[in-house]
């Protein structure tokens, strides 16, 4: 199917985006390809970010903070976007940083195989070391399109997709289910993997390039992590089917700590101290259910999903 303005659509969803919103909202109108529905799914900001969305023309879906969730509030932006055929996600923080960027990336879609693209992300300026290198090692310069004959090569990297700034076709997206409505973390890459196992294919397209990227304290890398683990142990098949997560985590390890060498060397203390609390973030969220009552909630980003911690986490198939 042709992409075109009319059957495409932009969901972002957003809490008090704050001054970078008003950047995004700017470079979102100087694309060369403006989708046709434009859809801010908002959860009650207390600061400009509907206001100056409506300003600027887009849809405004307002919801409550409670009913916030990553699977839960995309797959309402996808109920609410229809009958859009193509479905660009991004989030609040994630900038353009070229004018052609939605068309470069929704080129990939020129395969009728392709099921979900995603672009490069570049860090923001003035990033620090350790956030830019995980912007080199996740998002290169090479373009791929990968399928389920990739896994034995690529492992737990195959599935790898981020709805910072990717690109879904409904047909595909559909066919899987939709976006778990659900999961704590990473809706994209449970669709990813099952779009994968469907037999889509998901291509990567590094000139199509965003902003993005975040300076997490080491409280704030912990708390990612163990709802990482969390999320691999509500989905183990994720694991048996592309590979387990320690064995990419490694070849990080290894590429960040030659990157710091070069240029950062002062910051290697700080980045093996984050991977010690990655390492047992991410060990505490696939043990969770034989933690202490309560525990959870503390070790989450998001402790207002564990109002019952071994309730909130069984097993997705």
């Amino acid at each position: 199917m042709l992409v075109t303005p009319a059957n495409t659509a932009l969901i972002v969803p957003t809490l008090n985006a704050g001054p970078r919103w008003r950047e995004w909202i700017e470079a979102v109108g100087r694309q060369s390809f403006r989708p046709g529905l434009i859809l801010v799914v908002d959860s009650l900001s207390s600061d400009d970010t509907p206001r100056l969305a409506r300003e600027a023309g887009f849809d405004v879906l307002s919801i409550p903070r409670s009913e916030f969730g990553h699977g839960r509030t995309r797959q309402l932006g996808v109920e609410r976007s229809a009958p859009a055929e193509f479905l660009i996600f991004m989030t609040q923080d994630a900038v353009l940083a070229r004018d052609d960027a939605f068309e470069e990336l929704l080129n990939a879609f020129d395969s009728p195989r392709v099921g979900a693209a995603y672009g490069r992300q570049l860090p923001h300026p003035g990033a620090g070391a350790i956030a830019s290198h995980a912007r080199a090692f996740n998002y290169p310069v090479e373009a791929a399109v990968r399928s389920m004959a990739d896994a034995p090569r690529l492992g737990i990297k195959t599935s790898f997709l981020s709805n910072s700034f990717a690109a879904w076709s409904r047909n595909a997206l559909e066919a899987i289910g939709g976006f778990d409505r659900e999961t704590l973390v990473n809706e994209d890459a449970l669709a990813a993997s099952r779009l994968l196992l469907d037999g889509w294919e998901i291509a990567y397209r590094p000139s199509a390039e965003v902003f993005h990227s975040h300076d997490y304290s080491p409280s704030q890398d912990f708390k990612r992590y163990f709802d990482i683990g969390v999320f691999h142990r509500q989905n183990p098949w994720i694991r048996e089917k592309f590979g387990k997560a320690e064995g990419e985590g490694g070849r990080f390890v290894r590429s960040e700590m030659a990157y710091l060498s070069t240029c950062a060397p002062w910051l290697i203390p700080s980045a093996l101290l984050r991977t010690g609390l990655k390492w047992a973030g991410y060990r505490l969220g696939v043990a969770h259910k034989s933690l202490p009552g309560g525990l959870a909630r503390k070790m989450s980003q998001y402790p207002g999903r564990w109002d019952d911690t071994r309730a909130a986490v069984g097993e997705i198939k």
